[in-house]
């Protein structure tokens, strides 16, 4: 955990790292580190396909042993050796719906709703226009905003780099509305708990929970907004390349795996694209000739 931190790696990944590790260390028990073998690597993740996990799920948790297992290695406590990280199909990741998105985009009744409500409205066009995660969305400061240039600065990103991303003119008036209701200083945080504070990630899980319930939503996970946002924006003729710089993936290869959420998309007009079809009909239409 120390090296972690002289590598300046996220609170997030520290702490991802501890959860996994701690997993790892209470199949193993109290071990000294010379009997890290490969057999020990290897029968862990038996373990783990034997509960039942999901292949993709057993794959998170190896990656970090294995990490571990590299460590130990480069310190001497043990032999190197290869380890290999167990296969696994990637699950589709899940979206909003349009009918989905149309219900909770509608704007609350300004008469009856209360603040929490709205800001709940405000929070979800946010991240469906930029699909942010949300730890950066609860770290954006009110001078992020640049609505002069129709820009917003990131200074809390995953991967620790300061990113600046564009406002669509929809946002901007959204936003505007927002802090006219909202009030607060430049150093404050744009999204606040009721005693101006810096809202948490469970916090806004909890009223998300409740406000797409009570619009009819059974999907209440603000990182499906991320996904969708990928989607649309591919879905719309956005480029990918483009698409990687806005989600701050370091890799073009995630960026890509949202390429999968278009399969039901490309039954759109396959039977006048697809080459039998067209080679059918050119077919029909020399029999018919020949007739």
């Amino acid at each position: 955990m120390l090296s972690c931190k002289v590598r300046n790696l996220s609170e997030h990944t520290i702490a991802h790292y501890e959860r996994h590790l701690k997993m790892f260390f209470d199949y193993c028990g109290n071990i000294p580190a010379s009997d890290l073998t490969k057999d020990l690597y290897e029968g862990y993740i038996h373990c783990c396909q034997e509960k039942g996990i999901k292949d993709v799920t057993v794959q998170t948790y190896v990656k970090v042993i294995r990490t571990f297992y590299y460590f130990c290695m480069e310190k001497a406590y043990i032999p190197a050796f290869p380890l290999s990280v167990p296969k696994a199909e990637k699950e589709l990741k899940e979206v909003y719906t349009d009918e989905e998105l149309l219900a909770l985009l509608k704007k609350p009744d300004m008469k009856k709703a209360n603040f929490a409500e709205y800001r709940m409205w405000v929070i979800i066009n946010y991240v469906l226009a930029t699909g942010n995660r949300i730890h950066t969305l609860i770290n954006l400061k009110i001078k992020d905003l640049d609505f002069e240039n129709a820009v917003i600065k990131l200074s809390v990103t995953k991967n620790k780099k300061q990113q600046i991303i564009p406002m669509t003119q929809s946002l901007v008036a959204v936003l505007k509305e927002y802090l006219s209701i909202r009030g607060g200083s430049p150093e404050d945080y744009l999204f606040c708990n009721r005693f101006g504070e810096q809202m948490t990630k469970t916090c806004i899980c909890n009223y998300l929970w409740n406000y797409n319930h009570r619009r009819g939503v059974t999907k209440t996970s603000i990182h499906l907004f991320r996904h969708t946002f990928a989607k649309n924006y591919l879905k719309a003729g956005g480029d990918v390349f483009r698409l990687q710089k806005l989600m701050g993936h370091s890799n073009i290869n995630v960026t890509k795996d949202y390429l999968n959420l278009l399969v039901d998309d490309l039954k759109d007009r396959y039977d006048e694209l697809n080459p039998l079809e067209q080679i059918e009909k050119k077919k029909k239409k020399y029999i018919s000739l020949q007739k």
